[in-house]
């Protein structure tokens, strides 16, 4: 069994044939179901965003899991298979878990480093494990991409980039706007960079937010993840919103203006003696320039957030290779640790063969010389065993080195074929060890990562 993963992200597909991919609630678990019931997968797990589609699997056949997992993220979509395989990325055995480890750490984000991925990717651990989807296998790659996303936030700057731009962006509507405690601010879009102005403003804690959003289920996620009081409409109620919005934040990724001069002027903006304030995150721009002539209207896009564009250049590239380069590690690690793993079953079963060995021909002994004594019966049995262990000591230390290379799984096929192992033998060992392991492993440390670590900013569930 191999990890596979297939997707489809914001660096590989259209924004409209990822809203349309994308699931949530009991679609979200019906095609967990049946991603995790095909006939090539163990194991299953999908994280599933605005930005992001991706299921992960455990399969014993590559080209027979890519198919049915393609298939049904296409029927499920409805988007013709055809269409859909142009966009779909494939990871696989050791880049499936170089993936793993890039998302979890926010390389593959819209907005490089954003932290939203992790608390969503903890959601698709969970999902998984409650659903009884989750294996050995999957659940030591997501555990550890886990893990390596909060080393990598913790021991670099990769997250600061987009959050001081937003940070900036904010100081500059205080500036204008007066105290943040009572504004109302209106955030367009659901995407990561719309997440993070969530997640700032809650920390400047303004008086009310919005979210408006083309998708209504990810604006409604993302104004839960708020500290302070927040709500959700539809684009389509956008209108009736920016009346009553002191500060406006858009974010979007269409392809044209979201908000004109001539729209904003037919609510009312510019005619009602109030100060207003637009943040532009987006490009190409939401916002008309032709704002800025509305009376008590102040705009600022990115090209005007100076500060937080130097700031970025000055973090981004060093935080991102120092982050590039906990991941080459960890991989490495990892999969060394995984291969050494793989191995330990088959060196149970020959031990065991071994003692059965002895075990028979010790028996064999004591009916052929029934008149030796106790001490001379102990005696040779410990001698026995004591030949027994140092014969296999070195070649099974050796394998477990030898297996935590490339190919390492080679190693674990000689010892069955030259020492006559029964397969199931190792089969049954491994089972016999998750079924121990993954028990106690699931309720003990993980669950500490999925419930005690969920920061505003790793909440989220519409950013990524």
């Amino acid at each position: 069994m191999s990890v596979l993963v297939v997707g489809l992200s914001h660096r590989s597909a259209p924004v409209a044939m990822l809203e349309r991919a994308a699931v949530t609630g009991d679609d979200l678990v019906k095609l967990l179901h049946e991603v995790h019931d095909c006939a090539h997968v163990g194991e299953a797990a999908i994280v599933s965003t605005c930005n992001r589609v991706e299921v992960y699997a455990v399969v014993d056949k590559f080209h027979g899991g890519v198919s049915a997992i393609s298939n049904l993220l296409s029927r499920h979509s409805g988007i013709p298979l055809d269409d859909l395989s142009r966009h779909l990325y494939v990871h696989y055995e050791d880049r499936a878990v170089q993936h793993a480890f890039s998302v979890a750490c926010g390389l593959e984000s819209m907005v490089v480093g954003e932290g939203q991925i992790l608390g969503q990717l903890r959601q698709a651990f969970r999902l998984a494990q409650e659903r009884g989807t989750l294996g050995r296998e999957l659940y030591d790659v997501l555990q550890q991409a886990l893990r390596v996303g909060k080393r990598a936030h913790h021991e670099t700057g990769i997250d600061k980039a987009g959050a001081s731009l937003v940070s900036v962006g904010l100081e500059v509507a205080a500036a204008h706007l007066g105290p943040m405690e009572e504004v109302r601010a209106l955030v367009v879009g659901a995407g990561a960079m719309s997440g993070l102005a969530v997640a700032t403003l809650g920390r400047a804690g303004v008086r009310e937010i919005v979210v408006a959003n083309r998708t209504y289920d990810r604006a409604v996620r993302l104004a839960e993840s708020a500290p302070v009081p927040a709500r959700a409409v539809e684009l389509a109620a956008l209108d009736g919103e920016l009346a009553a919005a002191d500060l406006v934040v858009s974010c979007t990724g269409a392809a044209g203006l979201v908000l004109t001069a001539d729209r904003l002027a037919e609510r009312g903006v510019g005619a009602d003696g109030r100060r207003r304030f637009f943040l532009d995150l987006a490009l190409p721009h939401d916002i008309d320039p032709g704002v800025r002539a509305l009376d008590g209207a102040e705009l600022a896009g990115l090209d005007d957030l100076r500060t937080a564009q130097e700031a970025a250049e000055a973090i981004g590239p060093e935080a991102v290779e120092a982050v590039r380069r906990i991941v080459r590690d960890e991989v490495a690690v990892f999969l060394g640790a995984a291969r050494a793993a793989a191995v330990a079953p088959t060196v149970v079963a020959l031990r065991s063969k071994a003692a059965e060995v002895v075990d028979a021909e010790l028996a064999r002994l004591t009916g052929r010389l029934p008149e030796l004594d106790d001490r001379a019966r102990r005696e040779i049995t410990q001698t026995v065993r004591r030949v027994v262990d140092k014969l296999l000591h070195a070649p099974t230390v050796r394998v477990k080195e030898l297996a935590s290379a490339p190919g390492g799984d080679a190693y674990a096929d000689a010892l069955r074929e030259l020492f006559d192992l029964d397969p199931k033998v190792p089969e049954a060992v491994a089972r016999a060890d998750m079924a121990g392991d993954i028990t106690s492993d699931i309720t003990g440390d993980i669950t500490g990562d999925i419930a005690g670590d969920g920061g505003a900013g790793e909440r989220k569930g519409a950013g990524q």
